[in-house]
């Protein structure tokens, strides 16, 4: 596949090495270009400074015991030093010739003669197409006297470009089995990185068309596509046991539902049939009829509370809350319950319970509930207790009861919707106490003795205005 990531990744790591190459090598040439360059002016200033003494010495003799030019031919010596030799200026040796090919003046720069010292140039001899490396050196009779001309030692330039031609042709060379071996390189590191990335995509895909159940291979390693796929088996089995509670969640409240709207068909499909028609019998069935209809608002409401609180989608006020005010207003909702059932009821605390930062409603709506499943639990004649208190940074609200008792295995379960071992409640209080709990930043503690009974405990934080 073009555009895989198995390709892309060792063709974005060759270019970089091929970028990076490229960089180095003309930054490689310009340096070694210059330095030759540098050394042929230094190589050319040094003959001229000789073949200029040379020529000086043999033009003040020639001057002062009237000899002939100097019989050293500049062929020689163009041969000795590999470069052409060049004259500008006064005759050295009037009258004679020596040898040397004559510049006219205006064919190298008006420096050469002007300055009386040493010049580094590029020119073009006349009536030639290649550009020369120069080097000029005043020709002098005496140390310090004043110039008669200037020696000048030149170089063709291609000469110059020649010796870095061989560098260019070994980084060409090093810089194919460079990208050879990057593109093998990178090739092994695509496939390692690209091969557990492809097993996760497949796997995504797998995911998003319900299949819950994929595992990618975990690699050894530490590294970070290890840790990806064992995150990601995690999130895999996390969306299954999701996906598994939803199905149960579903089907509980499909049955919960079907029963009182079973129970109200009945009644009614008895009383429009005429099939009771006894008046005590009819009130009977319409005594039915609203009660299963009071139960399942309550289970709808339930459901629906508990379906915002598992999506977030509830708000969750902050106001100054008086912990001992909101406990004996749960409290006195259930003392008619407990005076007509003889059930010992008694309030610890409030009167000592200070003010918090919390949303009101949520926490007596967490306490009313917890306060609900004790007198569920209660028989008549028995005990429940409520205690207010703080320790820790927190605030503590218990709920004591003396009814059966929770089994190890029921302690784990009776937090879950729809579990319940009656027909009074809807199995979703305790639930929501718990989602209401922990979206206040608490939590509910269970304590089941084995000789019976059990206690809830509401955890909270105290927070205070600042």
């Amino acid at each position: 596949m073009p555009g895989s990531l198995r390709l892309r990744l060792p063709a974005l790591f060759l270019l970089g090495i091929v970028l990076a190459g490229v960089v180095a090598a003309l930054i490689a040439v310009q340096l070694f270009s210059g330095y030759t360059r540098s050394r042929s002016y230094e190589e050319l200033g040094r003959e001229a400074r000789g073949i200029a003494r040379l020529y000086g010495d043999a033009a003040l003799r020639a001057t002062d015991e009237n000899a002939a030019a100097p019989d050293f031919a500049p062929d020689a010596l163009e041969l000795a030093t590999g470069d052409q030799l060049f004259y500008v200026g006064a005759p050295a040796f009037p009258g004679q010739e020596t040898g040397l090919d004559r510049l006219p003046e205006s064919s190298v720069p008006a420096e050469v003669l002007a300055s009386g010292r040493s010049l580094e140039f590029r020119f073009r001899p006349p009536g030639q197409n290649r550009t020369y490396l120069a080097a000029a050196q005043p020709v002098r009779l005496e140390p310090g006297g004043p110039a008669i001309g200037a020696i000048i030692v030149a170089k063709s330039q291609d000469v110059v470009r020649d010796q870095w031609l061989p560098l260019v042709t070994r980084l060409a060379a090093a810089f194919a089995i460079g990208g050879l071996l990057a593109w093998l390189l990178g090739a092994w590191l695509s496939r390692r990185i690209s091969g557990p990335v492809e097993a996760l995509a497949k796997a995504s895909d797998e995911i998003a068309s319900g299949n819950y159940a994929v595992q990618v291979p975990v690699g050894r390693g530490g590294d970070e596509i290890s840790h990806l796929s064992e995150r990601f088996n995690q999130m895999a089995a996390r969306l299954a046991a999701t996906e598994e509670r939803e199905r149960q969640f579903l089907m509980s409240v499909s049955h919960e539902l079907r029963t009182p709207l079973t129970a109200i068909k009945g009644h009614v499909d008895a009383l429009r049939d005429g099939l009771v028609d006894d008046p005590a019998l009819v009130s009977a069935s319409l005594e039915v009829v609203a009660h299963e209809a009071t139960r399942l608002e309550r289970l709808v409401g339930d459901v629906l509370d508990l379906a915002k609180l598992r999506a977030h989608r509830f708000t969750v006020q902050t106001e100054e809350v008086d912990m001992g005010r909101l406990v004996e207003h749960a409290y006195g909702a259930f003392g008619d319950e407990a005076r007509r059932r003889e059930i010992d009821y008694a309030l610890q605390g409030a009167d000592r319970a200070p003010t918090i930062i919390t949303d009101g409603d949520r926490v007596l709506q967490v306490i009313t509930n917890l306060l609900k499943n004790a007198f569920r639990w209660t028989p008549d004649g028995g005990r429940i207790g409520v205690t207010l208190g703080a320790a820790n940074g927190t605030i503590r609200v218990d709920v004591t009861d003396t009814g059966p008792g929770i089994s190890p295995e029921d302690a784990q379960r009776i937090f879950s919707p729809f579990v319940s071992s009656d027909m009074q409640g809807t199995g979703l209080g305790l639930p929501i106490a718990k989602e209401l709990a922990g979206a206040l930043g608490g939590r509910i503690e269970l304590e089941a003795p084995d000789g019976g009974g059990s206690r809830f405990r509401l955890v909270l934080p105290m927070r205070t205005w600042s």
